[in-house]
């Protein structure tokens, strides 16, 4: 099967979103009162793992360097 590069996928480019999101929050406490106390956090460490699962099921190609696979 044909594959792609890293920089092709959702699921990557997902989870780096999240990631620098996460690091300005720990950086800066900048969301905190933006969101507040009221679960927000909650539901963002749980679709994370919903959303991945989705994206993963959508996945019809390998990652990999580009073309160098036989198919």
């Amino acid at each position: 099967m044909k594959s792609k590069p890293f920089y092709q996928s959702k699921t990557i480019w997902l989870n780096v979103a999240v990631a620098l999101v996460a690091g300005i929050e720990a950086a800066t406490g900048a969301l905190q009162p933006v969101f507040g106390d009221n679960g927000l956090y909650a539901l963002i460490a749980t679709s994370l793992p919903v959303a991945n699962m989705i994206l993963r099921g959508l996945t019809t190609q390998p990652l990999g360097k580009a073309d160098t696979q036989p198919e």
